[in-house]
């Protein structure tokens, strides 16, 4: 793998700063608050899939999700600006936090979500975004998303070997913090109609999807 590929180490990692980013108080589209309070009995669910501009569409359009937000997660530089996540020298994934109220939707649904979405097999890039922090990730907030993650994961490649396609290079890990993004980066994409977006637009032929139910 190149440099770009090859995720650090916490001794490499740039420093960062105590304080928190400046960013939107609330979401672009639906004006709730993207750091709460949110309303009681709703969960919450962190997902990475590559650029989460196109991500956080995939899922504030979705039935039963609350609110949205990007940030960086899984990495090791605190309070990391998006400059420095794109150096590959915070550890971190561009991620999308997802609040959703589970009588409405399930884990299970926002999982499918994400498998469908994105191309699960491409390891530290996601079609033409190459780096660490356009890898594929669940990030699971208790025991039983982590047993939902794995499970769906385990049936997905089944389908994946069926059809003779790749391995899911996916990482399935506990949360860390979720650093929220610079403000322009929140609900990019409806600030930006005509912006990029390499996810549930046209860059990303997900390879899956066909005779999996989750």
């Amino acid at each position: 793998m190149t440099e770009k590929t090859t995720l650090i180490s916490r001794d490499q990692a740039l420093p960062g700063r105590s304080e928190a980013l400046a960013t939107d108080e609330v979401h672009f589209v639906n004006g709730r608050p993207l750091k709460g309070p949110h309303p009681e009995g709703f969960d919450t669910a962190v997902f990475a899939m590559g650029c989460f501009w196109g991500v956080e569409r995939v899922f504030w359009q979705a039935p039963g999700v609350w609110v949205t937000a990007v940030g960086y997660t899984g990495g090791f530089t605190p309070n990391p600006t998006y400059e420095e996540v794109c150096t590959g020298r915070t550890g971190h994934a561009e991620a999308v936090m997802v609040v959703f109220n589970s009588a409405e939707t399930s884990y299970e649904d926002l999982l499918k979500l994400f498998w469908e979405n994105h191309d699960p097999t491409q390891g530290m890039r996601q079609g033409g975004d190459v780096g660490t922090q356009y890898r594929s990730a669940v990030y699971w907030l208790n025991d039983e998303q982590r047993m939902a993650a794995e499970a769906s994961r385990d049936e997905y490649q089944r389908a994946l070997k069926a059809e003779g396609l790749g391995r899911i290079t996916t990482e399935v890990a506990e949360a860390e913090p979720f650093y929220f993004a610079e403000g322009y980066h929140q609900g990019y994409l409806a600030k930006n109609p005509a912006g990029y977006c390499g996810i549930g637009g046209t860059g990303v032929v997900c390879p899956i999807g066909v005779g999996v139910s989750a």
